[in-house]
């Protein structure tokens, strides 16, 4: 009759811890990648860390107080992309609709994905700054050589004057950093082909784009 030592014991529960060590590392792996976009939304939805929140109507309230909007490109260094605000600074008042535009060009010889991601400073300002419309939205594939005007259409809620952190502040800046996306991004928008004409005014229409 067989019996089973102390050694195999051993060796069986070392394989079961193990094998738990294991399981738990691949499921805190699958929790921080899951965290991400649920992170992502959750700024999104509360504006917390200076996220800008997308809006599906403009204020019927617009206030005589004027904020001055700045805007911020970045580009990551791997992404072949020129990316600048054909406008540095736009003065709005409070509940007003602004539109500013944005130059992307592909410098590279293949098409290119990318997505921006956005915030504003100061970040208690990012419940209040909203988006109507946005290139940010989802993911853009520029062609080779390509040149691309994006419109962005936003607004500064109401209650922006009557929070104590933000009420004091006169100056918001916009920030955008353009990423690469995955080779394979499913929901992208591809750039319309036609190149970009002069920069349109504001409130007026773009010439490629959304």
């Amino acid at each position: 009759m067989s019996s089973t030592g102390p050694s195999d014991l051993s060796r069986r529960r070392n394989r079961r811890v193990a094998a738990a060590c294991i399981g738990g590392l691949v499921l805190m792996v699958g929790a921080a990648y899951a965290a991400v976009p649920a992170y992502r939304a959750f700024c999104q939805l509360t504006g917390f860390d200076g996220t800008v929140m997308k809006a599906d109507a403009a204020p019927t309230k617009v206030l005589d107080k004027t904020l001055l909007i700045h805007f911020d490109t970045n580009v990551r260094g791997d992404l072949p992309w020129d990316f600048e605000a054909e406008q540095v600074s736009q003065t709005l008042r409070i509940g007003e609709t602004g539109t500013a535009f944005f130059k992307v060009t592909n410098t590279s010889d293949r098409p290119i994905t990318g997505r921006a991601v956005y915030n504003v400073v100061p970040e208690q300002a990012g419940p209040y700054f909203r988006k109507l419309e946005c290139f940010c939205f989802s993911d853009q594939t520029i062609q080779p050589g390509q040149t691309v005007e994006f419109p962005m259409i936003y607004f500064v809620d109401p209650e922006y004057a009557e929070d104590f952190e933000t009420r004091g502040k006169s100056e918001i800046t916009l920030s955008y950093t353009y990423f690469p996306s995955p080779p394979a991004a499913k929901g992208s928008k591809t750039a319309q082909l036609q190149q970009v004409a002069p920069a349109s005014p504001l409130g007026g229409s773009a010439d490629a784009g959304l």
